[in-house]
């Protein structure tokens, strides 16, 4: 029982860090600032959705995907950081005074879902755990890396509720810069991989 308690860890704290829920949460606040909450719930659970099947997808035919594809983790790597960073230029140019243009029936999936959650980061984590640790272990880590997002999701609400609108507004900028960095350096790394 210690072993695998022991093997759990290893396999979750590095999901963990990959996934990374508080960041997520901040995110997903700042993406679905003005949203009601019924649909903000629905939101957090198509991003949970979303993301847990890419991963277990790629948990499970990850390699062999990569391999009949004829692409490298670095390929996956640069074309989740285009992606994202289309989509956090797109936000940081948009001005406060226009009247802002949710996505909100997609963000559950992109950028939520993939590449947020199921990203290159937490892809190639999952498909080093599943050599080292076993396939159960990594399944584990990940579904319980799952519930603590659907929980960061589902408490942000209380955040946004002492920051108030103006204060949601600079994170939303905020956190869109630091999307465009994620997804610069997530290109950078791909370049490298």
């Amino acid at each position: 029982m210690l072993a695998f308690l022991s093997s759990f860890v290893k396999a979750f704290i590095p999901l963990f860090v990959a996934i990374d829920p508080i960041g997520l949460a901040a995110v997903f606040l700042a993406m679905s600032a003005g949203v009601p909450l019924e649909r903000r719930q629905s939101i957090a659970r198509q991003a949970a959705w979303t993301g847990g099947l890419v991963a277990l997808g790629f948990l499970f035919l990850g390699q062999t995907i990569f391999a009949a594809l004829g692409i490298t983790v670095g390929d996956f790597q640069i074309a989740g950081g285009l992606i994202l960073f289309i989509l956090a230029a797109r936000d940081l140019i948009h001005s406060a005074a226009e009247e802002p243009t949710k996505l909100v029936d997609d963000i559950g999936v992109v950028p939520l879902g993939m590449p947020l959650i199921a990203g290159p980061a937490s892809i190639t984590t999952l498909l080093l755990l599943a050599q080292t640790q076993g396939w159960l272990v990594t399944l584990l880590a990940l579904v319980v890396n799952l519930v603590v997002v659907v929980l960061a999701f589902h408490y942000s609400d209380w955040l946004a509720s002492k920051i108030g609108p103006t204060g949601l507004r600079a994170i939303s900028k905020i956190v869109s810069l630091l999307l465009a960095a994620i997804a610069v350096n997530m290109i950078r790394h791909g370049f490298w991989a």
